[in-house]
């Protein structure tokens, strides 16, 4: 059986991912809105106490109250929330940090770039590709992969757009594979019509090989369209049903041929008649003509002799 190795030299990955330090977000959220509330008691009161002459015990308050104001815009700037199915990607000054995966409202550090990731099992369909089978006859062909981002740090800064570039290798992968194999099998060698579970798990591991540098994940590849191109498909057709004709008849002289033995030893075994070489040749002649023939046989009666 021909094999195809599947080589394909991809990057390796420099940035994994990892789990960014993250707290609880509501009682922050809560702080910060205590906070937010403060500068409203505290300025005025800060003010009023100035007026009356007390200067410094108002400056302080205005101060304080500047100060919780201005950490209340800190907190909120460290708030995130986090839907079912996503990431965030954390950066700090360009700098990778971690990712939240944990959903609902989280605290991370403040002043961090987070960067929204979508973890959902999704599917690609790639276009009808018309591409030349191993054996030079031009076929279209056609795949879905089911994918999930596995590795959100890999996603995110090992490629520019991993959505296109899973399209891109996928499609790829699909001329690959396509251009590897012929259509139909002959010699033992795998085909891409008569071996469709194994094509559809070579298809699945060159896509992962080709992916796995933007984190992401193959689940499933299946092909969804094969066909010869419009311009070969009648005479494809024509030979294929040639191949099935030969085939059928070749089983069907086989068959014949194990009649015609088991015949002749049964009347040897009994002796029912005795039969020279030439009456066995007839004989096996119009039993070959009978079970071998695509129409009815009209029967005919010898009122002679076995020789007339």
């Amino acid at each position: 059986m021909t094999d195809v190795s599947i080589a394909v030299d991809m990057p390796t990955p420099q940035t994994h991912e990892r789990a960014a330090r993250a707290s609880a977000g509501w009682p922050m959220l809560i702080l910060a809105l205590l906070c937010l509330l403060s500068p409203a008691a505290l300025i005025p009161i800060g003010a009023g106490l100035a007026a009356d002459g007390d200067g410094g015990a108002g400056a302080v308050l205005i101060a304080a109250g500047a100060l919780l104001f201005l950490a209340a815009l800190v907190v909120l700037t460290g708030l995130t929330a986090v839907a079912p199915g996503e990431a965030r990607v954390i950066q700090l000054l360009g700098r990778y940090v971690g990712t939240v995966r944990t959903p609902g409202l989280r605290f991370v550090l403040p002043f961090t770039q987070k960067r929204k990731v979508s973890t959902r099992i999704r599917n690609h369909e790639t276009d009808i590709t018309k591409v030349n089978d191993a054996d030079g006859n031009p076929i279209e062909m056609a795949a879905v992969v089911v994918w999930q981002v596995e590795d959100t740090a890999k996603a995110v800064f090992e490629v520019d757009d991993f959505v296109e570039f899973v399209a891109f290798q996928t499609e790829t992968a699909v001329r690959h594979i396509a251009g590897s194999y012929p259509y139909d099998g002959h010699d033992d060698m795998l085909s891409l019509r008569q071996n469709a579970d194994e094509i559809t798990g070579r298809l699945s591991a060159e896509i992962q090989a080709r992916v796995a540098s933007a984190g992401v994940k193959v689940i499933e590849s299946r092909v969804t369209r094969l066909a010869y191109a419009p311009e070969i498909a009648q005479a494809m057709l024509r030979r294929q049903q040639a191949g099935a004709v030969v085939a059928a008849r070749q089983r069907i002289v086989d068959g014949a041929v194990g009649m015609v033995e088991a015949a002749l030893a049964r009347l040897d075994e009994h002796d029912v008649i005795e039969l020279d070489e030439e009456r066995k040749a007839t004989m096996v002649s119009n039993l070959l003509v009978v079970l071998c023939g695509d129409r009815d046989v009209q029967p005919v009666v010898n009122t002679g002799s076995l020789y007339h």
